[in-house]
């Protein structure tokens, strides 16, 4: 599979002949597929994007829940609509960069059947545990797993979702063992922790802060190279004993290949406009997650660049998803 393509792909949309223009566009209601279930980052950033979008370009925007295999029961959606602007989704580095390495078979092909409309927000993700683990630290989480290799397990949005491959890397960086446990979505993969039938997750902030801050889930390290300024004192679990360990989650606008220009235009910049808004911007930060916004080209090389990275964790760790 060549995805090297999506990079053309960005400039090709953006450089197609019209068949609508972009002040027509919408003239109807608007489908935004959300490839997990509800409750997790990419159905809280879905609803947030999208009902912006419904109140500034004047249509209703429907969102439809399709959770299921990583993301790629959504992406096949999306992928197989009509190129008309009217089926968009927001998806993250499972669906666009992880899961042709992690699925021995697709349905469809992202970096042809998808193309790159503007990168919505990157989010550091969090090790958390249930206060029940007896691990104040990554470094103690580390000796425990050790003693006691396979006892806990950890929850994931789904395989070759973020969480998932950001508990491989960690496994495989720090040669201990934890037994993984996909949903389909981080909201069910929160539950199972804080119920404590799992006992680990690598989250986003925007799920999990509410939890750290009432003391039902503890917080051990951020999965970045730097630490989150709305959480200045957590500490990176690459300063904590697993130098260069790095994991984020990103989501972005995507829409069918071959959708006129002027309606990727207009959505580019609907979307930017939507995240320079003060109240947009403070609220997603104030939950971690870090605003982008830029050109399609942007987007498309972000992705082309993260592809290779997530191709060779699923080699080394020998993660597979069927």
């Amino acid at each position: 599979m060549k995805y090297s393509t999506f990079a053309v792909l960005a400039g090709a949309v953006l450089a197609a002949a019209p068949v609508a223009q972009a002040a027509d566009y919408p003239t109807k209601t608007v489908r935004m597929v959300i490839a997990f279930t509800p409750g997790g980052p990419s159905d809280i950033l879905s609803r947030l994007v999208g009902g912006k979008l419904a109140e500034r370009m004047g249509q209703p925007f429907v969102f439809d829940n399709r959770p299921g295999a990583g993301g790629n029961v959504a992406g096949e959606i999306v992928a197989t609509s009509p190129a008309d602007g009217y089926t968009l989704m927001i998806a993250n580095n499972a669906v666009l960069a992880a899961n042709a390495s992690l699925y021995k078979k697709m349905n469809f092909n992202p970096a042809k059947d998808l193309v790159p409309v503007v990168w919505v927000a990157s989010q550091p993700n969090i090790l958390v545990v249930h206060p029940s683990v007896p691990a104040k630290s990554v470094k103690e989480l580390i000796d425990y797993l050790k003693t006691q290799p396979g006892k806990l397990n950890y929850a994931s949005s789904g395989s070759g979702a973020a969480a998932h491959l950001a508990g491989e890397l960690f496994k495989s960086m720090t040669k201990t063992d934890m037994v993984h446990i996909p949903f389909k979505g981080a909201g069910p993969a929160i539950v199972d922790v804080l119920a404590g039938r799992s006992q680990v997750i690598f989250a986003t902030a925007l799920s999990v802060k509410a939890y750290i801050d009432a003391n039902r889930l503890r917080p051990l390290g951020v999965t970045t190279l730097k630490r989150m300024d709305t959480m200045p004192n957590l500490p990176t679990i690459a300063e904590s004993g697993v130098p260069g360990f790095e994991a984020s989650t990103w989501h972005g606008l995507v829409a069918v290949a071959g959708t006129p220009r002027p309606v990727m235009t207009r959505l580019n910049a609907e979307v930017n406009a939507i995240l320079k808004d003060p109240q947009m911007a403070k609220f997603l930060e104030s939950q971690g997650a870090i605003v982008e916004g830029g050109t399609a080209e942007k987007f498309a090389a972000h992705i082309k660049a993260e592809i290779p990275k997530w191709a060779k964790v699923i080699k080394d760790s020998g993660a597979r998803a069927d």
